[in-house]
């Protein structure tokens, strides 16, 4: 996995190399559902590719929050969750047989990490996707009922938690920690400030003080978000 990484890193940077034209800007949004809310603030830069400069590869910085009521945080690593990992864990079902849950009263976490852009520029709009990367959460310690599917000892207990404090993306249930995604289409109402709407995708671990069942201490929520944005481009 390191390798692929790496390997797309490297074609990444030489894209950018090559690029001519780079564009860069300030971005809020506000993704919500239920009880949920998530503001996110992020600055970030695109080089546009190809002589149309249409497509585009970027590179950015995020600050996520994700504030709400109560939460069922499930097992996470993908070894527990579907008995794979990386790519292949993403198309394989969940096995239940190992799934714990950690029902927690709220969830208060703040991340900061990198992201990667992909885009593609019509006239006055753009379609495109973005993903955090790496980075580090915090947030504060509370206390959770842990629902264990085999342990009699440990089911119903009360488990202290905190935010899992490094994020990672290795792709589904093998990812780290906190991160966000969003797919998103993109309007310019002026040469330098548009509105953007999506769809944003967010992990949310919580990690606990002691190894519970399976050897295992993370806990995860996934969020799948509306969000509504204001790009601003202060350097037009």
């Amino acid at each position: 996995m390191n390798k692929i990484l790496l390997t797309l890193s490297l074609i990444g940077l030489g894209l950018v190399s090559n690029a001519q034209k780079s564009e860069k800007f300030f971005d809020v949004a506000l993704a919500a559902k239920n009880s949920i809310i998530a503001p996110s603030l992020s600055f970030e830069k695109n080089y546009g590719l190809g002589n149309k400069k249409k497509f585009s590869i970027g590179w950015g910085v995020r600050a996520n929050a994700v504030f709400g009521g109560a939460g069922n945080y499930i097992t996470a690593p993908a070894l527990l969750t579907s008995g794979k990992r990386s790519l292949a864990a993403l198309f394989t079902e969940y096995k239940n047989d190992k799934l714990d849950t950690l029902d927690l009263k709220k969830t208060g976490i703040i991340a900061f990490n990198s992201k990667i852009v992909l885009q593609y520029r019509f006239k006055k709009s753009d379609v495109g996707f973005n993903i955090d990367v790496f980075g580090v959460t915090f947030g504060g310690n509370q206390s959770g009922i842990f629902r264990a599917s085999e342990s009699k000892s440990l089911n119903k207990t009360t488990q202290t938690v905190k935010p899992a404090p490094f994020n990672l993306l290795l792709i589904s249930d093998s990812d780290r920690g906190s991160l966000n995604s969003e797919l998103y289409y993109r309007y310019w109402i002026k040469k330098n400030a548009a509105l953007r709407v999506g769809l944003s995708f967010q992990f949310v671990e919580y990690k606990a003080n002691k190894i519970l069942t399976y050897e295992n201490d993370r806990y995860r929520i996934k969020l799948l978000m509306p969000f509504i944005a204001y790009s601003f481009n202060p350097f037009k």
